[in-house]
């Protein structure tokens, strides 16, 4: 079995993220965390491309976006607690010896993922040209996540010294950015803004919300930390390209209906029979009230495919959507971007463990609860054999569990 993406490190450094708070010189009604906004970012990134394709401008390596968004990501935080203004300064004036410093921090890491990603990630980081395209969609997307939080601290106290310069350097950035057409339709502040706003309250619903933790994360940082989970889950198969751009997006989209319909745990959804078909039938609706009408019919027929049945492995067989495939039959069968598949299966495992490791975490730091310790317990036995195809999920189970019972796992 093969583990060696999915590294206890790693994931450690990149839950880290939701610890890193964002405006923390300003005042502000809310803790914004670096994993939020690079969730929104991510998901703001989605649409900007798919405005772009829409607009006939050329196809998006949709892969260099997704992983371009993860580069950014640890680059980020191996960069942590400097003030946008400083940071911008010292990328513009020392960037290249900055990025050479964050490529050796992360290569320990970065060096056991499988496929080539800390090769493609010093390409990124060190050479201009490489995946100009992606690069100017993540990074009009960044300032628009940027934008989305600021609005929010400056209702709250417009009066701050200096607050109009950050708002007007705010602008100037999306300004640069006005050739895009998704900058455009989202400074209409209409529909796809609307799609975008909707997104973004995913932060305000914090998970786990019967029981203090610390981080406290949120249903929006969850995706994203469970899409990162897939992707590097699937990293260590054999995956077509396709099958690991979908897995990642379905999962950065599979929590998309608590939007609308607040979280609900799985131990409410499964006390009683017949319970989680009817929260599933119930969030299929407002989805159909609430989403639709913001996005083209082509986005909701996507969105449609990575929210419904979000944990079943699926692919597109003449245009019709087939469920209930084992691992080995999506690997031998539809391993093939025609097919467009979904790896559910290892979103859910993913989805868990990314449940797992809060409830971990949280313990770790001092902070629990009966709620905690049950779900830590429960989790673990559910998945401590958990495997699917060749990636050992209950061996990173098993990292994390040792970390707080030690001794108790076997090697």
């Amino acid at each position: 079995m093969q583990t060696k993406s999915l590294n206890l490190d790693l994931i450690e450094l990149i839950f880290g993220a939701a610890s890193i708070r964002r405006w923390n010189d300003q005042i502000n009604p809310m803790e914004f965390t670096e994993l939020d906004k690079q969730a929104h970012k991510m998901i703001i990134a989605w649409a900007l491309a798919k405005c772009e394709e829409d607009r006939g401008r050329g196809p998006v390596k949709w892969r260099m976006l997704m992983e371009g968004a993860i580069f950014e990501l640890l680059q980020r935080i191996i960069l942590t607690d400097i003030k946008p203004p400083v940071f911008h300064r010292m990328m513009s004036e020392n960037g290249h010896q900055l990025n050479q410093w964050v490529i050796r921090e992360l290569e320990p890491l970065t060096g056991r993922i499988a496929g080539g990603f800390h090769t493609r990630m010093e390409q990124y980081l060190l050479e201009p040209g490489f995946a100009g395209y992606e690069k100017r969609i993540l990074k009009a997307a960044h300032y628009l996540a940027t934008q989305w939080e600021f609005n929010i601290l400056y209702k709250l106290c417009p009066f701050i010294r200096g607050i109009e310069q950050i708002k007007a350097e705010i602008e100037d950035q999306i300004e640069d950015h006005i050739d895009l057409i998704g900058v455009q339709k989202i400074a209409l502040g209409r529909k796809t803004y609307g799609f975008i706003d909707l997104c973004g309250q995913l932060r305000f619903q914090k998970r786990w919300s019967q029981s203090p933790r610390i981080p406290a994360t949120s249903v929006l940082g969850h995706m994203l930390m469970v899409a990162i989970l897939t992707y590097l889950a699937l990293c260590d198969t054999h995956a077509c390209e396709q099958r690991i751009v979908n897995g990642f997006q379905g999962a950065l989209f599979h929590d998309l209906p608590e939007a609308l319909t607040r979280d609900i745990t799985s131990p409410v959804k499964n006390a009683v029979e017949g319970l989680a078909d009817t929260i599933k039938k119930y969030e299929s609706l407002q989805m159909e009230e609430k989403v639709q009408p913001l996005v083209p019919p082509r986005w909701y027929r996507e969105l449609s495919y990575f929210t419904d049945n979000e944990f079943e492995n699926r692919v597109l067989i003449d245009k019709k959507i087939t469920i209930g495939l084992n691992f080995q039959e999506l690997d031998d069968k539809y391993n093939d971007g025609a097919f467009y598949p979904i790896d559910g299966e290892i979103i859910c495992c993913a989805d868990k463990l990314a449940a797992y490791i809060e409830a971990v975490e949280s313990i770790r730091n001092g902070v629990t609860s009966k709620h905690l310790q049950e779900g830590e317990d429960r989790l673990w036995k559910e998945y401590e054999a958990r495997t699917v195809g060749p990636v050992d999920f209950g061996a990173v189970f098993a990292s994390f569990r040792q970390l707080l019972h030690p001794g108790d796992v076997q090697a």
